[in-house]
Parts: structure tokens; C-alpha cells; sequence
């Protein structure tokens, strides 16, 4: 456990999981399991053994469902923010919470993906990396190439000194976005509208050459289709080996 870990987390689980169908139209996303345990358990285990103490989990789709599930967790604290009547994508979530969140760093973490550890926490590194004096916003990125479920072109380019920029269109790029950063809440007091996305306040911290990113050091796995949840197990079953 690091002590430089975010103390709160913002968890995605509002989405609606539609290139998961027909697995999701029943059953949210988050709730589909891998390797014995649900996509979201993944993500809130992994927070809880690094120290997190609360996470703020947004619901919209099915959020009944995830309620329930969650309300059987101790640790870390869930707190729930309530989408069911406007679905608000991951910027304006954290600007929904941002009342709660206090200003500093906040993890945030998807739950379309997970990943099986290498020798040290992936969380504490990127934990002790951030650096609020030169970033705004520190992402885990992971190597397209040796990753699992990775069915588009990659998101970063990564220089030597960690710094990120978004691939250029009809270019291939070494790195994807695992779902998991430490941003910083302040980035949207100025945004007025209610529904919006992070991935313009990545691109904009990248044209400051504010946003960083730290390779994660182990396999990860993103759950995008239904093919792909026995190419995860597969991919625990090797892990394990």
C-alpha cells in the first residue's frame, strides 16, 4: 500500500455496454464476470488493496442491479451517484461528485478491463509518479501489442520522460488507455454543461504537455465484446500457470 494513493475513486459503471449485447441486455456490464469474480470486483479489489478508502460508483443502466451487488462490499466505502435519470458520460460524472471529491487527486478507474499484476502494484506506481506540479492528468497505459481485447488502432504515443499524445489520425499507436488515471478536479470548475466526456481534457493536458502516463507492468485485459470474456479466462487460466 502506498500512502501517495488517492483516498477516493471515481468508478465508471453507467455505461450501457452496448457492444456487449445480448450478454447486457440483462445484466449490466460491470456485473459480467471474468475469471470468477465481476468486472467490477476486479477494479474495487484492486482499489481496496491499495488503500482507497471510498469509491463513488456512478449507475444508469440496470443500476438496480449493481446496487444490490454492491451493497454485499466493506471495503472500500461505496458511494453511489445516481444516473438513473440522465446518463452523464465519465466528465460529467466527476463533475457530479466533484462536491464530495474535495480537490485533490482523484483515481479513476472504467469497468470494461482489468488487469493481472505484475511485480508490484500498478495503483502504487502510478500513485508515486503523479506529480501535480507538472501534470494534470497520469494515465496507466499499457502496450497495445502485448495486451488482450485490443481491437482498434491504440490511444498514446508515450516519449521518454512519460509524456503522452493522443495517436494521430489513420496512425497505429504503441499505447492504450487502460481505464485507470489520477486527474486532477479542478480541471472541470469551468465547465458548464452537465454531459460531457474526459477524453477532450486529455487531449487538451497533452497540448500543455500535462499529461503523463506510466506503462503498466503486468497483462492487461480489456472485456470489449462478448467473444472476448473466454479470451480473458484464457488469458487468467495462462497467468496461473
Amino acid at each position: 500500500m502506498s500512502p501517495s494513493v488517492p483516498k477516493t475513486a471515481m468508478v465508471f459503471a453507467a455505461g450501457l455496454g452496448v457492444r456487449m449485447r445480448p450478454i447486457t441486455d440483462a445484466l449490466p456490464k460491470p456485473l459480467v464476470k471474468v475469471g470468477g469474480r465481476t468486472l467490477i470486483d476486479h477494479c474495487l479489489d484492486r482499489l481496496a488493496e491499495n488503500g482507497v478508502e471510498r469509491a463513488i460508483v456512478n449507475v444508469h443502466w440496470l443500476a438496480d442491479q449493481i446496487e444490490a451487488h454492491l451493497a454485499k462490499r466493506r471495503s472500500p466505502k461505496i458511494v453511489i451517484s445516481d444516473e438513473r435519470s440522465m446518463l452523464l458520460d465519465q466528465g460529467g460524472a466527476v463533475k457530479r461528485a466533484a462536491p464530495t471529491i474535495g480537490d485533490g487527486p482523484l483515481l479513476i478507474c472504467n469497468t470494461d478491463a482489468f488487469w493481472i499484476e505484475g511485480p508490484r502494484s500498478n495503483i502504487a506506481r502510478l500513485a508515486e509518479a503523479f506529480d501535480p506540479a507538472t501534470m494534470d492528468i497520469l494515465l496507466l497505459v499499457a502496450a497495445s501489442a502485448g495486451a488482450v481485447g485490443v481491437d482498434w488502432p491504440g490511444d498514446f504515443t508515450m516519449a521518454h520522460d512519460g509524456r503522452l499524445q493522443p495517436r494521430e489520425p489513420r496512425h497505429v499507436a504503441p499505447f492504450v488507455y487502460t481505464g485507470v488515471g489520477i486527474i486532477k478536479p479542478q480541471l472541470f470548475k469551468s465547465q458548464t454543461a452537465e454531459v460531457f466526456r474526459l477524453a477532450p481534457f486529455f487531449h487538451a493536458a497533452a497540448g500543455k504537455d500535462r499529461l503523463y502516463g506510466v506503462r503498466l507492468d503486468g497483462l492487461w485485459v480489456h472485456v470489449g465484446r462478448p467473444e472476448t470474456v473466454a479470451e480473458a479466462e484464457r488469458a487468467i487460466d495462462r497467468s496461473t500457470l
